[in-house]
């Protein structure tokens, strides 16, 4: 929670995501308790992930009825004069981007994240696999073809078929859903685009380590699908994980992806405040390609 004392003040945080509560403080507060007038404190809360705020409001009421009371106790006052005396601490809650706390609002922007991961990388991986067991991607290896050219002509089909399934989703998601894309749609576009590049580099570099489909659909699955979901913050908060995972959580490209869409979609956000996610994928994707290549390379050896 960030405690401020202007309403100003709070957007930063929470468009940034460094806090999900921010309690502001009007001025002359201090006055107020030593006189025991009433005094009135704002709790402003990022509604995007409906779930966790809800719980987070309720402590974050329950600090607040607390402190009020000790400050009654302090002041000499038994329960029921307090209950009638004007002090006390009013406590109005605004919630941010989610104002109805609409679960669809968190979890239709992650589907978008979750249909590009499982459908591009699991087709890009099988086909190219399923060329290897029919023997016709030695055939292409001995053509004058260059290497990246084989490797983008594989996957280029994979990406324009991500591209429809992102015009789909969002359409839907807006049209359907009404789930609100206050940001650009040409920079969710585009960060659409680079977050397909990860995946599909996923996708051949599962390939190079797998001899049949069946081996590449299980690969991909059980050893980079599930943990990438589970471990994302898709599901659970990476908060609420034990202190050992939350570190591996910064090797999943899906984790970047979900602050990038959800931002864009909620909050609105730009390349201003989502650069260090934009980075880090960026960063993934090409490490992923880099690998898949030379591991691509060595078996054509």
């Amino acid at each position: 929670m960030a405690t401020v004392t202007t309403v100003n003040e709070i957007e930063p945080y929470l468009e940034s995501g460094t806090a999900s509560l921010a309690l502001s403080i009007p001025s002359g507060y201090g006055e107020r308790i030593l006189g025991q007038r009433p005094v009135t404190v704002q709790i402003v809360a990022d509604g995007t992930d409906s779930n966790s705020t809800t719980v987070a409001l309720g402590y974050a009421s329950s600090l607040v009825a607390g402190y009020a009371r000790d400050l009654a106790a302090a002041a000499g006052e038994t329960a029921a004069g307090a209950a009638e005396a004007p002090t006390g601490i009013d406590a109005r809650i605004r919630v941010w981007f989610n104002p109805e706390l609409e679960s669809r609002f968190f979890m239709i922007p992650g589907v978008l994240a979750l249909i590009l991961l499982v459908i591009t990388a699991n087709l890009a991986a099988m086909a190219i696999v399923r060329e290897k067991e029919l023997g016709t991607l030695e055939q292409l290896n001995v053509t004058p073809l260059r290497r990246w050219e084989l490797i983008v002509g594989k996957l280029l089909p994979y990406g324009l078929i991500a591209l429809i399934d992102v015009l789909l989703v969002v359409a839907v998601a807006v049209l359907w859903f009404e789930v609100p894309l206050r940001g650009s749609f040409f920079l969710l576009f585009t960060m659409c685009l680079l977050y397909s590049l990860c995946t599909l580099a996923l996708g051949l570099f599962i390939s190079t380590i797998s001899d049949t489909q069946q081996q590449a659909m299980m690969t991909a699955t059980f050893f980079f699908l599930m943990p990438m979901i589970y471990l994302s913050g898709f599901i659970f908060p990476i908060e609420n994980m034990p202190a050992v995972i939350q570190p591996f959580t910064y090797l999943i490209p899906l984790r970047y992806f979900l602050v990038i869409v959800r931002g864009i979609f909620l909050k609105g956000i730009g390349l201003d405040l989502l650069w260090p996610q934009v980075a880090a994928l960026a960063a993934w994707g090409t490490g992923m390609l880099m690998l898949a290549v030379v591991r691509s390379r060595k078996q054509a050896a």
